[in-house]
C-alpha cells in the first residue's frame, strides 16, 4: 500500500508497485485454476478413504503458502539482493501444489481408481493424468530458471496458470 507520506504522486506510487499485481494475478488464475479442477477432481469420486483425505489436506496446505510466497516475490522482484531467491521460493511452491496435485489424481485414478465414478474408462483417466502431468514441466523449469530471471519465473507460472484457465485443459 503507497503510503501518502512518501514523495511523488498516488499514480506514480501505485506504478512503482506493479511487480505486487503482476504476482498477485499470476497467483489468483492459478489458485482459481486449482479450485475448478480440485471440484472437478472430487466430482469423480465416489468415496474416500483416509489416504484422500490426508492427500487433500497436503494439497490445502500447499495451496495456503501460495500467498506468502506471492507476497514474497512481489517484494523482491526488482531487488538486486534476493529476488532469485524469491522467486525459486515462489516457483518451488507452485511446483510442490502441482506435484501434490498430480499426487491425489495419481491416487485417484490408478493406484485406488474403485473410489471415482465406475463412469470413468481407462482412456478417460489416461487423459487426465496427461493434463495433470503437463503443469509440472514449466513450474519445473520455472523453478530452475529463478537464478537467471525472477521475472521469467513469473511470466512462466502466469503462462500456466493462463494454459489451465482454457476450458479444454481442465480436468473435468
Amino acid at each position: 500500500m503507497p503510503k501518502p507520506e512518501s514523495p511523488g504522486t498516488l499514480a506514480h506510487k501505485l506504478w512503482e508497485q506493479w511487480p505486487s499485481y503482476a504476482a498477485y494475478v499470476v497467483s489468483f488464475v492459478t489458485i482459481g485454476v486449482i479450485w475448478i479442477n480440485h471440484h472437478a477432481m472430487l466430482r469423480r469420486v465416489q468415496t474416500v478413504d483416509h489416504s484422500v483425505l490426508i492427500r487433500n489436506l497436503l494439497l490445502l496446505m500447499l495451496i495456503a503458502v501460495l500467498p506468502w510466497t506471492t507476497a514474497l516475490l512481489a517484494e523482491y522482484l526488482r531487488e538486486d539482493d534476493g529476488q532469485h531467491l524469491a522467486a525459486a521460493i515462489y516457483g518451488g511452491s507452485l511446483l510442490a501444489m502441482a506435484l501434490s496435485f498430480f499426487a491425489m489424481q495419481r491416487y485417484l485414478l490408478v493406484v485406488r481408481p474403485g473410489l471415482v465414478v465406475e463412469t470413468l474408462g481407462p482412456g478417460e483417466r489416461a487423459a487426465i493424468m496427461r493434463r495433470n502431468m503437463v503443469g509440472l514441466v514449466p513450474y519445473l523449469i520455472a523453478t530452475a530458471v529463478a537464478p537467471l530471471s525472477s521475472y521469467l519465473v513469473l511470466a512462466i507460472c502466469g503462462a500456466v496458470g493462463l494454459y489451465y484457465a482454457l476450458p479444454v485443459t481442465t480436468t473435468d
